[in-house]
C-alpha cells in the first residue's frame, strides 16, 4: 500500500501550507522507519513560491542520526487506499516529522537525488518531481531516517515536499 506524507500537517479547511527553508541546511521532511520494516520510494518532490537568494540544494538522503523535527501524526502520513491500514514509521520529533530545529550529527548517509536551486528567477523550475521505474526504487532499510533537505544560504523560500512510499517486509 502506498503512502504520502508532507512537509506539514495535512490540509484540512486551509490549502497545504508551505515551510520556510531557512537560511542553512534545514531538513524539511523526515521518515523514520521502524526496526521491523524498510520502505521503499515511488515518488517525491517539491514547490517553491520563490526562487532561493542564492543558489541553493535540495537533497533526498538516507542518514543514521535524526533532526529534531516538529512530529508528524498517523493523519499526517496519509495511506492512498481509502480502506488501508495506518503506516508503521516511527513517529516523533526524533523521527518522522517536519520543519528541524536542529539537524543532528549525520555519520553515514545516501544519497537518493539531488537537484541544483538558481537564484535567477526562471534559470531553474520552481517545483521538482521525480518518479522512479521499478527497478530503481530506492529502500531506506529498517531503523533510518529518510531526509528531505533544503540549503538556501541566504534568503529564505517557502517550500512544499512530499514522499510517496510503500512498506516492505
Amino acid at each position: 500500500m502506498p503512502y504520502i506524507v508532507w512537509n506539514g500537517p495535512a490540509p484540512t479547511t486551509a490549502a497545504q501550507q508551505s515551510v520556510t527553508t531557512g537560511t542553512s541546511i534545514k531538513t524539511m521532511l523526515q521518515l523514520a522507519t521502524p526496526s521491523t520494516r524498510q520502505i521503499q520510494l515511488l515518488e517525491w518532490g517539491f514547490s517553491l513560491d520563490d526562487p532561493p537568494g542564492a543558489d541553493g540544494v535540495v537533497e533526498l538522503l538516507q542518514t543514521d542520526v535524526a533532526a529534531t523535527v516538529t512530529a508528524h501524526v498517523n493523519a499526517g502520513v496519509q495511506n492512498l487506499d481509502p480502506n488501508g491500514a495506518n503506516t508503521l514509521l516511527t513517529l516523533g520529533t526524533s523521527a518522522t516529522g517536519y520543519t528541524a530545529t536542529a539537524e543532528g550529527t549525520t555519520t553515514a548517509s545516501r544519497v537518493f537525488d539531488t537537484v541544483s536551486l538558481s537564484s535567477v528567477s526562471g534559470e531553474s523550475g520552481l517545483q521538482y518531481v521525480r518518479q522512479w521505474m521499478p527497478d530503481t526504487r530506492p529502500i531506506i532499510a529498517v531503523s533510518r531516517f529518510l531526509r528531505v533537505r533544503a540549503t538556501t544560504p541566504t534568503t529564505a523560500t517557502d517550500m512544499r515536499c512530499w514522499v510517496i512510499f510503500q512498506e516492505v517486509g
